[in-house]
């Protein structure tokens, strides 16, 4: 832990453990933002260092950062060193490589994010506009005393890119897709909901879902509590089991899910895959029923069945969300075939600080050409929406 004294009586803190922060103080600070996500709580991030899934040996030294004035939490943010671009969904990897090939150092860098989980929302937890611009200046300036050559600020939602952009720093975008409910007549039933497709993208997904039930698949949903222990278990040999199919190895532990099942399972449901009284697949979405908002996290299968994962990872979830009155599913990073599901496309982004003035001008230029792509694949996407007219 490091103290550093800042104007106006502020104490900014450096902690290199999450548990260090009162949990209390924190989650209300979460609260206070315009929207929130699970993925903010401090039993989350917590349980991201205390499981092991990422700590300083995964490449994940925590350096959260608190600002306090008095007894008074006034902003807040997760913060890591990375040794790596792993576990990000934000790549950097040929700016590393810049780095590399001109005799510099890239790594380690300082990173604001939750770990392996590309969800917007807020990053930078302030009461006020002055607390959130105090967040940047102050990763700015551990950046500059420890010699680092950069820090980012992963997925940040309004606010926070606000923020970032009059401090300077410079700003890059990507796409994901979201589904949202209908306004402001909501969608009645999953029927419903494809009535409002066009034709040829409703007759797809009525032949998906026919598909698997004629493979003899029944879906049980378990909500919170319900899950028990064994389930979680299966869920788990399915998650890793995705990982193996792409000769990866599982960036979470068997623990962090055991702390998610004791400290914050109202926010996780899961839907498991039967056939034959035997189960063969599990996916994981995370919800915040206070705010209708669903997450499509993790799933897997352990036998290959033809078009299974677009039923446990997109038509499971949307009827779920639609029959729970939930405003909002996200269904993960990339993926241009959420489209054709009714997933629409959704500019989501990230700022950059960069202490080299030749490869932060280098940078800067890149990011021009490259967001002016992504306007233009936005333009793109929005012109083949899959709705009726």
């Amino acid at each position: 832990m490091r103290d550093r004294t800042g104007s106006n009586d502020y104490v900014i803190r450096v902690l290199d453990d999450p548990s260090a922060v009162d949990a209390a103080r924190w989650n209300a600070l979460v609260a206070a933002q315009a929207e929130p996500t699970p993925f903010m709580r401090h039993e989350y991030l917590d349980a991201l260092h205390a499981s092991g899934s990422a700590v300083a040996d995964t490449g994940w030294l925590p350096q959260f950062l608190v600002v306090e004035r008095g007894e008074d939490l006034r902003a807040a943010c997760p913060l890591y060193l990375k040794e790596h671009s792993y576990g990000e969904y934000v790549f950097d990897w040929a700016w590393a490589d810049a780095y590399r090939r001109h005799g510099l150092r890239y790594y380690p860098k300082l990173l604001s994010a939750v770990p392996f989980t590309p969800v917007p929302g807020p990053r930078l937890l302030a009461r006020d506009g002055a607390s959130r611009e105090l967040l940047l200046q102050a990763m700015a300036q551990i950046a500059r005393d420890a010699d680092l050559s950069s820090a980012h600020v992963l997925f940040l939602d309004d606010a926070d890119r606000d923020a970032a952009e009059r401090a300077g720093w410079m700003l890059r975008s990507t796409v994901q897709f979201h589904w949202r409910q209908r306004e402001p007549q909501p969608y009645a039933d999953f029927a419903d909901f494809l009535a409002s497709l066009q034709r040829e993208k409703r007759k797809k997904i009525q032949q998906e879902r026919r598909r698997v039930v004629e493979a003899g698949i029944t879906f049980t949903a378990l909500r919170g509590e319900e899950i028990a222990s064994a389930d979680w278990d299966f869920f788990y040999r399915c998650y890793t089991l995705t990982y193996r199919a792409h000769h990866s190895t599982p960036y979470l532990t068997r623990d962090f899910f055991r702390r998610m099942a004791s400290t914050m399972a109202p926010h996780w449901l899961l839907f498991v895959a039967w056939r034959g009284g035997r189960r063969v697949a599990a996916s994981l979405i995370a919800i915040d029923a206070e705010h209708g908002a669903a997450f499509g996290r993790y799933w897997g299968a352990v036998e290959p069945i033809p078009l299974l994962h677009f039923e446990a990872c997109y038509y499971q979830p949307l009827a779920w969300c639609i029959a729970q009155g939930f405003r909002r599913f996200e269904g993960g990073a990339q993926g241009e075939h959420k489209m054709a599901r009714g997933l629409l496309p959704v500019q989501t982004w990230s700022a950059h600080w960069l202490a080299h003035p030749q490869f932060a001008q280098a940078v800067a230029d890149f990011l021009a050409r490259e967001g002016a792509g992504v306007e233009s694949y936005l333009d793109e996407l929005n012109e083949r929406r899959p709705f009726k007219a």
